[in-house]
């Protein structure tokens, strides 16, 4: 099904002034309409035993974060409190207008950024997990484990890590991940992450059509002391993932001085 974007134009109203010969009258009043009132959000969607369902007949459609930490993408400023080696990584890329960002190469965004990328992706809820699906980069899913487990004591290193969920209550998924790579960013404007990383994620769903999302990010060699940030998505409805693949027609490669990715 092809995703549908509504244009909606925009008229000028036209003012009639009626002229006689005879008089010359004010022109009347017109009552304006009445606003029609918002409606009312339609309510969370729950599964049977209560929990918040995440699913639906859509998608989840984040903006483009491209700064996890800047007001105008987040709903909270916040003061990145990099370690000396964090904060040189992250000037460097800064200065080079992040020419080197792996996303630019059709690799993964990796954990968290995944969820600010402006790219579609649906939630499947299990008995034993929850599988995210992607449109975006490399067309992946991610795999939340529900059953209990632990995390592994040496979780071989991925681009999205090792994810291990629990519900905090019927309304907040608390996601917990290690393992990681370290090669992904954080976000397009550069801020770093080791293969030390450890992401916290809440998802809430407050009304049928919003996301509330929140993470919270601890790497001991990027950053002196764990930062949290948070934004909304919203839900798309009737829309689908579309196959996407990155590398077909990526532009970049060349505007990077490359022909492959790193």
């Amino acid at each position: 099904m092809k995703r549908i974007l509504a244009i909606t134009s925009a008229f000028a109203a036209s003012c009639l002034f009626t002229v006689t010969a005879f008089s010359q009258g004010s022109t009347p009043a017109v009552a304006s309409k009445p606003a029609k009132a918002a409606e009312p959000a339609k309510p969370t969607p729950r599964l049977p035993d209560g929990k918040v369902d995440f699913g639906g007949k859509g998608v989840w459609a984040p903006i483009w974060v491209l700064d996890w930490a800047d007001k105008k993408y987040v709903e909270h400023p916040v003061e990145v409190p990099f370690t000396a080696k964090g904060e040189e990584l992250y000037k460097q890329r800064r200065s080079n207008d992040s020419k080197d960002d792996p996303e630019g190469y059709c690799l993964p965004p990796g954990v968290p950024r995944y969820t600010g990328t402006p790219y579609p992706f649906q939630f499947i809820q299990l008995p034993d997990r929850v599988v995210i699906l992607y449109e975006g980069a490399s067309h992946m899913y991610r795999q939340i484990f529900m059953d209990g487990r632990k995390h592994s004591v040496d979780p071989n290193p991925t681009w999205l890590g090792e994810s291990i969920g629990s519900w905090q209550d019927n309304d907040t998924l608390v996601v917990d991940t290690i393992g990681f790579n370290g090669r992904s960013w954080l976000d397009y404007v550069g801020h770093p992450a080791s293969d030390k990383l450890h992401v916290i994620e809440k998802f809430r769903r407050p009304d049928y059509m919003t996301l509330e999302y929140e993470t919270t990010i601890e790497d001991p060699l990027m950053y002196t002391k764990p930062w949290t940030t948070n934004f909304q998505v919203k839900f798309r409805p009737g829309w689908d993932l579309l196959e996407y693949v990155c590398l077909e027609n990526n532009k970049d490669l060349v505007h990077l001085g490359t022909t492959a990715p790193k």
